[in-house]
């Protein structure tokens, strides 16, 4: 097989930057990252010209870009959401629902099975489920109509039909969602908590169960909140007192502003925080008016300040971030470094959702692979060692 090198790099590894560097691909593998520009014959090259190179982005929540959205239920908006993704560094993505009739989330399930071998740009890790089963004072953007409480008739009937799920978001509170989580951990399914009024101790009893993943945390979940006159910590607190539980953070610098972005550094480790878009479909556009969900079943939203909402602004309806524009913010303005930054893009993401061979710029790790400038502008997306997208 022929080889790849990539030279003239800085090279973001798990906890630093190497300069001068040169990444070795072999068979859509990485079989070396050295200091240097070794000699190889006939080997295919590409100058980074001296830019940043780091493992691809990983995108565990993402409903849409480019125009499109997942609950479009087709195979040209699945390919033009991997197309727009990758345009802005993402190699790896899982694919979100969110809280529909039961036909069209079937529609969906069955399209994706067909359109994850036939993407061209970011490929598909598994489908990430996110409701119905949520709580209506915490629904934010879903649909009001399809929240209910889960029933073993109709997510038995989901989880035996054979599709590619890796993750569901449920609020652990509801009756019936303990047992949920525990059918899904039988089955390989990451039980994750969201949309929830769950208080510290109920998620605290949910992380034995299982949940060990918050969804875009700071977002539709409760803090310190008042019962019978005692005051209780809620899921944000317990987000940051539980050591192993895993968050996610939508960081376009507006879900979660400046304060809340320093409050979780100080309070969780890269190694526990994945960085998320939550894009709907107006990611990547510059469209001013859009559709949350599906173009037949949706609802309407604006676009401004840089975000989503819902018309009558009393709620975000998913963000229009890229996986770029993560980086961005954790560097600029929630002060992180760049190294760290990456592996919650890359590294974080990928151990969360068991992608054992992703996320890393290292041996025997596959060759998807970002080369950005100094302000993260995307030069170069590569997927399995070859390119996908070009600026």
């Amino acid at each position: 097989m022929s080889i790849l090198k990539i030279y003239n790099t800085k090279a973001v590894l798990e906890n630093s930057i190497l300069e001068n560097a040169s990444i070795i691909i072999e068979d859509g593998k990485i079989i070396g990252v050295e200091q240097g520009n070794p000699d190889i014959a006939d080997c295919e090259k590409i100058d980074a010209k001296g830019n940043f190179v780091s493992a691809g982005f990983i995108d565990i929540h993402t409903h849409g870009a480019g125009g499109s959205d997942f609950m479009d239920c087709t195979i040209d908006a699945c390919k033009a959401i991997s197309k727009a993704h990758a345009e802005h560094g993402t190699t790896l993505l899982y694919p979100t629902t969110l809280a529909s009739d039961n036909a069209e989330l079937m529609t969906f399930l069955e399209v994706y099975n067909t359109a994850k071998p036939i993407v061209e740009g970011a490929r598909f890790g598994g489908i990430h489920l996110e409701g119905p089963y949520f709580s209506y004072k915490f629904r934010g953007a879903q649909d009001p109509k399809h929240l209910r409480n889960p029933s073993p008739e109709e997510y038995m009937e989901i989880l035996d039909g054979g599709f590619d799920i890796k993750r569901w978001s449920i609020a652990p509170e509801l009756e019936g969602a303990s047992e949920l989580a525990k059918k899904c951990v039988e089955r390989g399914i990451l039980p994750s908590i969201a949309h929830t009024d769950s208080i510290y101790e109920e998620v605290v009893d949910a992380h034995k169960s299982g949940y060990t993943l918050i969804t875009h945390f700071y977002s539709c979940m409760n803090t310190m909140t008042r019962r019978n006159a005692f005051k209780y910590a809620g899921c944000i607190e317990a987000g940051l007192l539980i050591e192993d539980m895993d968050i996610e953070i939508i960081a376009d610098g507006l879900h979660v502003p400046e304060p809340f972005l320093k409050l979780v550094l100080k309070n969780k480790s890269p190694d526990h925080i994945a960085l998320i878009t939550d894009s709907m479909r107006a990611a990547g556009t510059s469209d001013k008016k859009s559709i949350l969900g599906s173009l037949k079943k949706g609802q309407e939203v604006i676009i401004e300040d840089n975000v989503a909402k819902l018309c009558d602004r009393t709620a975000f309806a998913g963000s229009i971030a890229t996986g770029d524009r993560l980086i961005r913010t954790m560097i600029n303005i929630a002060g992180c470094s760049l190294p760290d930054a990456i592996k919650m893009a890359t590294q974080t993401p990928a151990r969360i959702m068991g992608a054992s061979t992703k996320g890393k710029l290292a041996k025997g790790f596959d060759a998807d692979i970002i080369i950005f400038d100094k302000d993260i502008n995307i030069q170069k997306t590569i997927i399995d060692g070859k390119t996908v997208y070009a600026k």
